[in-house]
């Protein structure tokens, strides 16, 4: 005889609390996509950049609710502990980007256009921080709670692995478009900390989300002690040796915004500035990494 298999529909996908959530974020964002798309235009890096942003998070937000809405958590070869809770934490990182690179690219005073399109423009950064705020939400409503046993990445350092590699690939942008890393050996060593931080960082990340970290020889925890430890101490040191050799005048570097950037939005000077301030906040954030994950108290569910 054949086996029927039925599909149980799990309601609470979209009637919970944090399945209302996950509609307020799929509609805010391709309500900010469709209005860009439709009259406000987009253009340049900075515009793909900020499309990519909604079309990714409104697509990643369908599948999780599709996924639950149809129970079928135990079929995806990722940990659905671990999974949501990430992919949430990063979708706030980058709305909270395209919320702030979408009107400083396109509603400034040097761009030209019509009344319309000005207004299409500011409906689609309100609609984009509604899909910030949704998705901040739900990373609060999700997280671990004091003596919850869950996902590593719903605890706060999980999270901030999420920060810190989300941070990484901000600096790498700036420091690539135009190349200012190959004037000196101490800026080489800057791009090796960089580099080096972030692979371990998204390492540990594919680790949880596919439930791997059982497969080390080593405890996991103690190598996320390490880690942590090990980026703080390259992160400070990148932290002073940037801001040495790119603004300090006796090392080549200038000191102060020059002429040719007044009227440019984003100038390669300010892009030196957003590195070493980018620098000294993902060592904030791995020093904080660095107190709980030694603090952490790892509960392995059988």
């Amino acid at each position: 005889m054949p086996v029927h298999r039925t599909t149980v529909v799990s309601s609470s996908a979209v009637t919970s609390q944090v399945g209302i959530v996950r509609l307020l974020e799929i509609i805010f964002s391709c309500v900010t996509f469709s209005l860009v798309v439709h009259r406000g235009g987009w253009t340049y890096h900075a515009g793909d950049w900020c499309m990519f942003c909604w079309c990714f998070c409104f697509a990643v937000s369908v599948l999780i609710v599709l996924v639950e809405l149809f129970g079928l958590q135990n079929r995806v070869p990722v940990s659905w502990k671990n999974f949501p809770i990430t992919f949430a934490m990063f979708a706030t990182l980058l709305s909270l980007s395209a919320s702030v690179i979408y009107p400083i690219f396109f509603l400034n005073k040097n761009v030209s256009y019509y009344s319309e399109i000005r207004d299409y423009r500011i409906a689609a950064t309100v609609f984009s921080c509604l899909t910030f705020i949704a998705y901040t939400i739900e990373v609060s409503m999700t997280r671990a709670k004091p003596g919850e046993v869950t996902g590593y990445m719903a605890t706060v350092p999980g999270l901030l692995k999420v920060v810190e590699g989300f941070t990484a690939c901000i600096i790498f942008v700036l420091i690539s478009d135009p190349v200012s890393y190959d004037s000196h050996d101490a800026l080489k060593w800057c791009l090796a900390v960089y580099c080096i931080c972030f692979i371990l960082c998204i390492w540990v990340i594919i680790l949880c989300v596919g439930e791997c970290t059982g497969w080390l020889p080593f405890a996991f925890n103690k190598f996320l002690s390490a880690y942590a430890l090990l980026a703080v101490l390259m992160y400070a040191s990148a932290t002073i040796i940037w801001p040495i050799f790119k603004f300090d005048k006796k090392h080549g570097g200038q000191s102060s915004r020059p002429a040719s950037c007044k009227n440019s939005v984003l100038c390669s000077w300010d892009k030196l500035v957003g590195v070493a301030v980018l620098t000294a906040f993902n060592l904030i954030i791995y020093i904080a990494d660095l107190v709980y994950s030694a603090r952490l108290i790892f509960i392995r569910v059988p």
